[in-house]
């Protein structure tokens, strides 16, 4: 006979990690590195992306 794995299934806390921390607003914003800066109005736009649900957002800098 082969060798037989136990897989566990995952828990409540392990599927909704990043998730409910989103929603709640609390995102992990990173600079997004493919359009680093727009100039709009004479101003330096960022542009940021959330590591966990990627919404993206522009903060003038």
């Amino acid at each position: 006979m082969s060798n037989v794995i136990a897989f566990k299934k995952p828990s409540l806390k392990q599927k909704a990690q990043g998730k409910t921390l989103c929603k709640n607003g609390f995102h992990k914003w990173e600079i997004w590195q493919k359009k680093q800066f727009d100039v709009k109005s004479g101003k330096l736009v960022t542009v940021m992306q959330c590591k966990r649900c990627g919404i993206k957002e522009t903060r003038l800098t």
